[in-house]
């Protein structure tokens, strides 16, 4: 796949949860949720989650929640991007699919957590921030040996914004997928 022209972007349905599974299990290092919490991401968060289907295949997911004591703040669970959809800017362009929808017309402020080796979700979200016009900080969260018995690596807590440049075109393309 070289482009993003055949690339169709909506929120996920339940049906989507399995697919959801296989794509995330085809994309290391990221980590597996069992097929229970990928069906409630494809249902209870589908209003800031993405998938991207072409010739009726899932290439890409993004699941994200707003965070309960902080609506102003989208949170990234996860980046999922099938094998031949790389290197198309499919992961920015579905972020930005999720920041144009009406539910996150609040949104001010995006955060996710990222290892200090994840290269990809550095460019992705580095990129991010710079297509808002925004500024992207990160500080210790998740500690290794504190939080995770030395099972994974620490993860970084990535707050990019606040998003104030959601421009009217930026605006109008919240449907344009729909």
């Amino acid at each position: 796949m070289s482009n993003l022209e055949g690339i169709l972007l909506r929120p996920p349905l339940l049906e989507d949860g399995s697919a959801t599974f296989r794509l995330i299990d085809s994309c290391p290092p990221l980590d597996m949720n069992s097929r229970y919490c990928n069906l409630l991401q494809c249902s209870h968060f589908a209003d800031t989650s993405v998938v991207a289907e072409a010739n009726g295949e899932q290439v890409g997911f993004i699941s994200g929640y707003m965070l309960p004591n902080r609506l102003d703040t989208l949170f990234i669970w996860q980046v999922a991007v099938a094998k031949q959809a790389r290197g198309d800017g499919l992961a920015s362009r579905m972020l930005m699919d999720i920041i144009r929808r009406t539910q996150c017309e609040s949104v001010r402020f995006i955060e996710t957590t990222i290892t200090e080796d994840n290269h990809a979700s550095w460019a992705l979200f580095r990129g991010i921030a710079q297509s808002l016009s925004t500024q992207l900080h990160y500080s210790r969260w998740i500690d290794r040996q504190k939080h995770l018995d030395n099972q994974h690596e620490s993860e970084l807590l990535v707050r990019i914004g606040p998003i104030t440049q959601i421009t009217e075109s930026t605006k109008s393309k919240r449907n344009e997928n729909f």
